[in-house]
């Protein structure tokens, strides 16, 4: 018999994942937020949340495991949880831990590494057989004297379990290399190194149904996540040119990557570089999540497909074992560009070409979401636009030598 109304925990200790909630409860459920307790007062959609709850750290911390546990399991003596959701990557570990601490359906913790941590990720892709550069783990100190004198550097050294391009150091000899690793201490083991292969970086931004990969819109950083947060630059990213030999071969790509890690149901965000060294596609890095730096705002301008909507929706099928539909899905190109702004409220007027479909509104910062039938429209408009921003509103902030959330 089908389940009418089901509850939902989510999970997000950062602000986002609004139109999953609003989706959520618009199909009849209840809906529950679990956040931290600084979020306390952000927009959050409260007609579509029944209730929320708090916590102080936002850690992975294995206290914080235990205490999220410990609250939940109170919390379930009167209220019965269907299914939680992390809404956030950094919290993917968090409701992993819950499922298979509640014996609720859903991705386990096994898998959850998979999308989470970066080393868990690289030796699932090589078992997969899907090509990535070389790495090795920080554990054994002759395996890593072993990889740098086998591998030809530059190397990056990244964070295990960090998002984005946060926490890595780039190093270009064995002696800088080990001087990185001892800096880190007791930490290292929370760490990778790997080849720095130099290249363009590519996105797919995908649904998953049935373990299978229903919808997916292949797009290309024109300033990687690395030199934005390293080098105070302006992030920009534009769809690719639909049925493109890149765009197949990263659809292609990106499926062998959802079936190799397991992946069931969800959305996900995988990156990719095409070397400049032999024109071939290398996996990067993956998550079951929805991307960031408003990627999904993109997404929708250029096929119509809400991400976060979508995903609920996808979530509540399967809790309720009905069929899910995608929605009809559009072809049109599009762009965005985000900056960081000198200006506390910078007036983008100036800026007024008919193609923009979306501006940022958020302090101290500045971004647009352009749309075409024409890639190299929205192309053109991105770099005149990067000059514009640059010269008018631009401001950067230094990488921090730790990654923090």
């Amino acid at each position: 018999m089908r389940q009418q109304s089901m509850t939902f925990l989510c999970v997000s200790f950062y602000f986002k994942g609004v139109d999953f909630m609003k989706a959520c409860k618009a199909a009849g459920n209840t809906v529950y937020l679990l956040t931290k307790k600084d979020l306390e007062h952000e927009a959050w959609p409260r007609e579509s949340i029944d209730e929320f709850f708090y916590m102080e750290d936002d850690s992975n911390s294995p206290k914080v495991f235990q205490d999220i546990i410990d609250g939940l399991a109170h919390l379930i003596r009167s209220k019965k949880i269907d299914r939680i959701v992390a809404l956030d990557d950094f919290d993917v570990e968090k409701a992993a831990y819950l499922r298979e601490t509640f014996r609720v359906p859903g991705m386990g913790y096994t898998t959850a590494r998979y999308f989470r941590d970066k080393l868990a990720m690289r030796m699932k892709a090589e078992e997969a057989g899907i090509r990535i550069p070389g790495f090795s783990d920080l554990f054994h100190d002759l395996d890593i004297t072993h990889f740098l004198k086998n591998t030809q550097g530059p190397w990056l050294i990244k964070p295990r379990s960090e998002a984005s391009a946060a926490g890595i150091k780039k190093v270009h000899t064995l002696e800088e290399a080990w001087q990185v690793v001892h800096s880190l201490g007791d930490e290292r083991h929370r760490y990778l190194i790997e080849q720095f292969k130099p290249g363009d970086v590519f996105h797919s931004d995908a649904l998953s149904v049935d373990g299978k990969v229903i919808f997916c819109r292949n797009s290309k950083y024109m300033n990687t996540p690395f030199e934005v947060a390293h080098g105070g630059g302006i992030f920009r990213t534009h769809t690719l040119e639909f049925d493109s030999p890149d765009d197949l071969a990263l659809r292609q790509m990106n499926e062998d990557v959802m079936k190799g890690f397991g992946m069931q149901f969800s959305a996900s965000h995988t990156e990719f570089i095409k070397a400049h060294e032999d024109g071939q596609f290398y996996f990067l890095e993956t998550s079951s999540r929805v991307g960031g730096a408003h990627i999904a705002e993109m997404v929708e301008a250029s096929s119509g497909i809400n991400l976060w909507a979508e995903w609920a929706r996808i979530e509540d099928a399967m809790a309720k074992k009905i069929p899910y539909q995608l929605p009809e899905v559009r072809n049109d190109y599009a762009g965005i560009l985000v900056s960081l702004s000198r200006f506390e409220h910078p007036d983008t007027s100036a800026f007024n070409d008919p193609e923009i479909v979306w501006r940022l509104n958020k302090a101290y910062h500045v971004g647009m979401i352009v749309r075409s039938s024409s890639q190299q429209r929205v192309i053109d408009l991105l770099n005149d636009y990067a000059g514009r921003v640059h010269r008018d509103f631009h401001a950067s902030a230094p990488a921090k030598d730790k990654p923090t959330h």
